[in-house]
């Protein structure tokens, strides 16, 4: 595990702390919008499931839509993609301003472009979250993930307050505007940021293969699943306090708009403190220690604020929650970004997001609800009970540890000359590599195998096999497929350090005279078998 440091070390690096307080001062104005569009629904509407709805809204477009915004992230320039998500919230925003100050406002079409403004968001996050570990030296990876997530909960401390205060004095039309006005930090922010594009040497995935190899790498990833599940379950268990929040200033409290906003102020303080305290626990407590505690906290605060009718004691909850909450996600975001290669890292994080902001949205739904049928404190101390399954889940799938690997490509591989004039799109082309496996280390060579088959495929080689020869049981053939030269090409330039470890351990146990090299073939129909000759490349290339 790297040596933990803290977002005030990260915050050091000019460039990231640059962007960092532009997105700082555009979530002020998101958390504006979010206050603005709950009251403007508890005054507009008497269903508690509306008002629920908003934080909804605001999160469910990030989970259908996150797993395309993360490949478009890791496919093209992510500075342009962050420009162009940033302009259309701008847009977006200035309609809704729009209509409200015309009084065509109502709560479905406040709904609708709450969820807009959230498929902005969707489209900006996965690639301004891997952009990160481009901004910073990869020890600081964690400091400057938990410096991020500080900054959007410091806007819990100061948006709320302002929103509510806006709300109470002007009215919810003037914060709308402010709403649509912060984005324009953020534009020129990403106007003067200079990023590097990252060396493409092979032209961008389709969409559709981008996203289907990301789930693929994912599916095949037992780490990043556990994460993304973990970060689903505290979504759905802990936007409750947030979703809720209207309800228990009005309802348990008996306040108003400013009433509110001091609570989600309160959470946004605990936020800091908690990103302040993440260094201190991760240096002491394992992740899954970390993240059982962040549960089993914020179940107790949803207890008081069930049970508790003070407005101090309520605060101090939210508080505890804030904390919590910020030390949970970034946990969970630091290890995804450290456990994912840079060429698959926006759709990973993507996934990360769809899994958390889609236990929010199903939360702030369910919450609602029950809310809405069995009444406020009942809906809390379910949430309690659920966060408390959750944080006990770890028991049987912890979190995985945090680690200093590096998973970037190593750039082994050198494309072959081949005696066939072959295009980038020509294929399917078919891989065979032959080892000769003494019988004593038969069972290690499987074990080995089934690492191998897994980076295989994770990486993007299909139907993998692995044949054993009847009449020489010592031979055995790997073999798999892909659909074009360049997919090929594409796979190979994916190898991390743990596939060249399995590679090496795999040659290790050959026993042939001749070393591994594959034989590369193209599929050819018997009518097209004249043109090509019989589809074998020359050349072996780099071992596979």
């Amino acid at each position: 595990m790297p040596k933990a440091t803290g977002p005030i070390h990260a915050l050091g690096n000019r460039q990231f702390r640059t962007i960092w307080i532009a997105a700082l001062l555009s979530n002020v104005g998101a958390l504006i919008h979010i206050v603005a569009a709950a009251w403007w629904m508890t005054l507009v509407s008497a269903s508690d499931t509306m008002v629920a709805l908003v934080q909804s809204a605001i999160t469910l477009p990030v989970m259908v839509m996150s797993l395309v915004a993360g490949a478009l992230a890791d496919s093209y320039d992510r500075r342009r993609i962050m420009m162009a998500a940033q302009l259309f919230m701008l847009v977006i925003s200035s309609l809704l301003t729009a209509l409200a100050l015309t009084g065509h406002l109502t709560p479905w079409v406040l709904l609708a472009f709450t969820f807009l403004i959230g498929c902005g968001t969707a489209l900006h996050n996965p690639a301004w979250q891997s952009s990160i570990s481009r901004l910073v030296p990869r020890p600081d990876l964690p400091g400057a993930v938990a410096a991020n997530s500080m900054g959007m909960n410091i806007t819990r401390s100061v948006g709320p307050a302002i929103g509510g205060l806006i709300v109470a004095t002007v009215g919810a039309v003037v914060a709308f505007a402010v709403n649509a006005a912060s984005y324009l930090f953020l534009i020129y922010a990403l106007i003067r940021w200079k990023m590097q594009p990252a060396e493409r040497r092979l032209p961008p995935e389709g969409l559709g293969t981008a996203i289907s190899t990301g789930l693929r790498y994912f599916v095949m990833s037992p780490n990043l699943m556990t994460c993304a599940l973990r970060a689903s379950l505290f979504g759905f268990g802990a936007i409750s306090v947030q979703a809720l929040a209207p309800l228990i200033a009005s309802q348990s409290l008996g306040g108003d708009a400013s009433t509110f906003g001091t609570l989600l102020a309160a959470f946004g303080i605990g936020a800091i403190l908690g990103g302040l305290l993440s260094p201190v626990l991760r240096s002491r407590l394992r992740s899954e220690q970390v993240c059982r505690l962040t549960f089993t906290v914020t179940a107790a605060s949803c207890m008081i604020i069930a049970l508790s009718p003070n407005t101090v004691l309520t605060t101090v909850a939210f508080l505890l929650a804030g904390s919590c909450w910020l030390n949970t996600f970034s946990l969970i975001n630091a290890t995804v970004q450290m456990s994912s290669p840079q060429w698959v890292l926006g759709r990973m994080l993507s996934l990360f997001m769809t899994g958390a902001f889609g236990g929010m949205a199903a939360g702030g739904w369910v919450w609602g609800a029950v809310t809405e049928t069995a009444g406020l404190s009942v809906a809390l101390m379910g949430c309690a009970a659920f966060l408390v399954a959750g944080g006990l889940w770890g028991l049987w799938h912890p979190l995985p540890e945090m680690d200093d690997t590096n998973h970037d490509p190593v750039n082994r591989f050198s494309e072959p000359s081949l005696n066939l004039d072959l295009r980038k799109r020509s294929g399917p082309i078919a891989i065979q590599l032959e080892y000769r496996i003494a019988a004593e280390d038969t069972d290690e060579f499987l074990a080995s195998m089934a690492v191998r088959r897994r980076l295989r495929v994770r990486d993007g080689a299909r139907h993998w096999e692995l044949l054993r020869n009847l009449e020489h049981p010592e031979l055995w053939t790997e073999s798999y497929h892909f659909s074009t030269w360049t997919e090929y090409v594409r796979h190979n330039g994916r190898k991390t350090r743990d596939d060249v470890e399995n590679i090496e351990h795999l040659k290790a146990l050959h026993r042939g005279d001749a070393p591994v090299f594959p034989r590369r073939m193209i599929k050819v129909p018997p009518s097209d078998g004249s043109r090509v000759l019989d589809g074998r490349f020359a050349g072996h290339g780099a071992a596979e």
